[in-house]
């Protein structure tokens, strides 16, 4: 399998670390580093996070929410906003739903909490870099049943000279109704036994059609097709 299939990076993925604990900030980056990663910058408040990730260009951002000058969903909304393909793995002391949802909301591709073990937090990193979800266990359940909450409320009036939304290609299609099964993409790429590059390229060009933004706003469609009942 090559490296393309597998999910894998040949190059180092670039991380940065944002948390307003030093200790805990510098122990999270080293282990990071000395597991292969590429440790390219690391924050201890909301504005350092984003004038040095905008700088730094991480593939992955290991966020905390409690920051000060700048809460960390902000963070996570501002610098996903500008740049769509970084991925943002929350890791946070708070296991509340209310921050979770929010977090997901924000942008970001996890949510994992400080318990995790260190070899938890370093898979967990690896897979939000190829874009799989990765929770908590018991959190992916609480996220999928938000976005059939939101699914199922009233859709907003439009117009009736509204163009009708673009149509999708069968493959693109199966793989959104596998997205909002919750499946990751490494997950769709065995199902369909097809490359994890093929997978990442249908789920891009689906967010191009449909106008859409991110894997939050892409589950949210599917499920509102009824394409996660299939």
């Amino acid at each position: 399998m090559t490296a393309d299939t597998a999910g894998e990076r040949r190059d180092p993925i670039k991380v940065m670390v944002v948390d307003d604990h030093p200790m805990w900030r510098d122990a999270i980056a080293r282990d990071l580093a000395e597991s292969g990663f590429d440790v390219v910058a690391t924050a201890g408040d909301g504005d350092q996070a984003v004038r040095r990730a905008r700088a730094a260009a991480p593939d992955v951002l290991v966020l905390d929410l409690n920051l000060p000058v700048k809460p960390g969903v902000q963070v996570c909304k501002e610098l996903v906003g500008a740049d769509p393909a970084l991925r943002v793995l929350v890791l946070s002391a708070s296991g509340e739903h209310a921050d979770v949802l929010e977090a997901v909301k924000s942008g970001a591709t996890g949510y994992l909490l400080k318990s995790a073990s260190t070899e938890e937090l370093i898979n967990a990193v690896r897979r939000t870099a190829v874009g799989d979800p990765v929770f908590t266990p018991g959190l992916a359940g609480l996220v999928l049943g938000e976005y059939r909450r939101l699914a199922s409320e009233p859709a907003p009036a439009t117009g009736a000279d509204e163009p009708k939304a673009p149509r999708l290609t069968d493959r693109e299609t199966e793989v959104l109704r596998l997205v909002a099964k919750g499946l990751g993409y490494k997950q769709i790429a065995e199902r369909l036994v097809i490359s994890h590059r093929t997978v990442q390229n249908h789920v891009q060009n689906t967010l191009g059609k449909l106008q859409l933004h991110n894997r939050v706003e892409l589950v949210r469609y599917a499920i509102e097709q009824g394409l996660d009942a299939e």
